[in-house]
């Protein structure tokens, strides 16, 4: 295997991508108690938590690992969620092997990096954090303070890429399977529009636009609807207990 890997629950699998900086862990902050019926296979994208690092990190390979740990599982097709980061390689899986995502969710993202994504990527630097926000990340991803560097480092230097996160209408268009895009009306990096321009050049897309709310609005007070929704978007395959 690839990545370090979470999994939890019997029955269907689901893959689920936490955002940048943070790990497969972040997913029990939203669904709480694992739904019955269900599999949540939840990796820490590489250089996170426990997985190994890259030396040049980007969305496309760590969606190619994810894949080969998939079919080392055995498994072909699986719905998946995925949120701001997490969702960019979930595109790149569902864009590079359709049949591989029959159901995709895609939380706070963007086709492309805005400007104002960027003008605040330029900011993310290792130099600019606080030490609550060090202390954090040691919490997550452990004590190795030069990984750590790296992950803000990479965050910063995302404001220089331009063709790993560059998804055209054309290519948005080979995903399969119906989609949710879910954005906050507030979100700082990635404007409505980016959500728009997502809803209008995936087939069979659903939008919603959570007002008020900022980047990946599914924690806190707005998990149990989040879970509500996405569980009946899946289908119905699953209820929580």
């Amino acid at each position: 295997m690839n990545l370090k890997w979470s999994t939890h629950g019997e029955g269907a699998p689901l893959l689920l991508l936490h955002g940048f900086t943070g790990t497969g862990d972040d997913w029990h902050q939203v669904f709480g108690r694992t739904p019955t019926g269900m599999t949540h296979l939840m990796p820490d994208l590489p250089g996170h938590g426990g997985s190994p690092s890259l030396a040049h990190f980007t969305f496309r390979e760590a969606a190619n690992l994810i894949r080969e740990d998939l079919d080392d599982m055995g498994i072909r097709a699986l719905p998946a969620i995925g949120m701001s980061g997490g969702a960019q390689a979930l595109i790149h899986l569902a864009t590079s092997q359709p049949d591989r995502i029959n159901e995709t969710i895609l939380i706070s993202t963007a086709p492309y990096f805005p400007q104002q994504a960027r003008a605040l990527m330029q900011a993310a630097g290792p130099e600019h954090q606080s030490q609550d926000a060090w202390a954090d990340m040691r919490r997550t991803h452990g004590d190795d303070d030069q990984r750590i560097r790296t992950l803000f480092e990479t965050a910063r230097d995302f404001h220089k890429s331009y063709d790993d996160v560059n998804f055209t209408p054309p290519l948005l268009g080979r995903m399969r399977g119906p989609s949710l895009i879910v954005h906050g009306d507030s979100d700082p990096l990635y404007p409505v529009s980016c959500a728009v321009g997502l809803f209008e050049a995936i087939p069979d897309a659903r939008l919603w636009i959570m007002p008020g709310q900022g980047h990946c609005p599914v924690f806190g007070a707005n998990a149990g609807v989040f879970r509500a929704t996405a569980l009946d978007f899946l289908g119905g395959r699953a209820e929580v207990r």
